[in-house]
């Protein structure tokens, strides 16, 4: 408080049942009510009020709070709760859990325990600085952490802040708008790079040789682009045999059920090979469980006991069956890809690998798989050559040199082009999406 306040000497109007200040005063005031004095006070838009008893201590008090206020040794409120980082986090995330997807509350919960809390954990919330989030996304470059998984680290530390500062928790958001220190340096952006038709074809041989109980599985991710989250969760009552198709309707991540992602339920096409190899897997699948005495698992690609698979142990099986296959390591995820490439170089439409693939939008699709789009190489341009002059005696005007071309603009005018250089549709900025206007 500052020590300048000015504090009026006070007169007591005398009345039988109470004595006020005068209004003039800086707030503090006795009153008798309901057989006892009280004490109340207003300061800086704050009010507090106290049970005294009688009023020569209701008198004492308020003299000694008005010192305390002018001496600046008296707060009003409290002051806030000194929590860290770490208790407001733990608090936070259980208030996420009936708000977001199981793997949205995953991706902030491991972002927290692995990058966040170890570095700030400790320090106190309101003590955090704009200087501890650029050291927070210093120290995930230094580790060789991915660009997109750094953003991820700073995008769960500013979710976290926006939280506090609605809590009433933070005065501001002091990790906001972090983008300039997450700009890609030297680093090279992540190609895509599938497998050809060829690998794809090599791999579903090797595994139907080699490890057939993983051939569907492997036949299955390379047929339908599925994530492998979805290909996890896939039942049998999500194939339709009639109409050829695959229902997407559930997702596995860290062994929960939860919904595709972007919640993007959709219907997948079955191929011929693939129905041919799912319904061979169910019979093998009916009379090894029917041998145990057992129940049908209800899902697609269950483990020995009939449960859902465990995504580790599905990534060390995809390893072992690279390694036998020959083939470089890829990611699971590389099969979607490969199921996208693939449709795309044999001329399929770009909607309709949005539609196979969930992409919330097109440019999502047209981003990651526009540069396999046939024709979208510098060899489509050669289409643009004029046809070889044929010589002809018959021609009134010979062939003109390019000198004279250049001088003459006119001369560059060709039969039934329209007359300005500008295309029809100026909205038309990408030569990948013409196909879709």
């Amino acid at each position: 408080m500052p020590s300048t306040i000015a504090v009026p000497m006070i007169s007591w109007p005398r009345s039988s049942d109470a004595y006020r200040m005068s209004k003039r005063d800086m707030g503090v005031k006795i009153r008798f009510h309901r057989g006892a004095w009280w004490l109340f006070i207003h300061h800086r838009h704050r009010r507090r009020s106290k049970k005294i008893g009688d009023r020569q201590t209701a008198l004492r008090v308020a003299q000694q709070v008005r010192e305390a206020i002018v001496a600046g040794e008296m707060q009003i409120t409290p002051p806030p709760p000194q929590e860290t980082l770490r208790e407001y986090a733990k608090m936070w995330v259980r208030g996420l859990e009936s708000n977001l997807k199981a793997s949205t509350v995953t991706f902030y919960r491991e972002n927290l325990k692995r990058y966040v809390l170890p570095l700030l954990g400790d320090r106190l919330l309101s003590s955090i600085t704009r200087a501890d989030g650029r050291e927070l996304i210093a120290v995930c470059r230094q580790k060789g952490l991915r660009l997109s998984t750094v953003k991820g680290i700073a995008r769960t530390l500013s979710t976290l802040l926006s939280q506090a500062v609605e809590d009433d928790r933070l005065p501001a958001h002091p990790c906001l708008r972090m983008g300039r220190y997450l700009r890609r340096g030297d680093e090279p952006k992540t190609v895509v790079q599938p497998l050809t038709r060829e690998e794809a074809a090599h791999l579903v041989a090797t595994a139907a040789t080699e490890y057939p109980r993983w051939h569907p599985w492997i036949l299955c991710a390379l047929r339908t682009g599925l994530r492998a989250g979805e290909l996890l969760a896939l039942q049998w009552r999500d194939i339709d045999w009639h109409g050829g198709f695959i229902l997407v309707q559930r997702n596995q991540v860290k062994g929960l059920i939860t919904s595709p992602k972007s919640h993007q339920r959709r219907r997948v096409d079955m191929s011929a090979q693939l129905a041919e190899t799912l319904l061979a897997w169910r019979r093998h699948q009916r009379e090894r469980y029917l041998a145990k005495g057992v129940a049908v698992s209800e899902w697609v690609f269950a483990s020995l006991d009939g449960q859902v698979l465990e995504e580790r142990n599905v990534r060390t099986m995809f390893a072992r069956l690279l390694a036998k296959a020959g083939l470089r390591h890829i990611r699971i995820h590389d099969l979607r890809h490969t199921f996208a490439s693939l449709l795309l170089q044999q001329g399929e439409s770009i909607v309709y690998v949005k539609e196979q693939l969930g992409h919330a939008s097109i440019q999502v699709t047209v981003d990651t798989y526009g540069h396999l789009i046939p024709g979208a190489n510098r060899a489509a341009v050669n289409g643009l050559d004029d046809a070889p002059a044929q010589p002809n005696a018959s021609q009134a005007h010979p062939t003109r040199p390019i000198a004279r071309l250049v001088k003459d603009p006119k001369s560059f005018g060709m039969s039934g082009e329209p007359p300005r250089n500008r295309t029809e549709n100026p909205q038309i900025k990408s030569l990948l999406l013409c196909q879709l206007s």
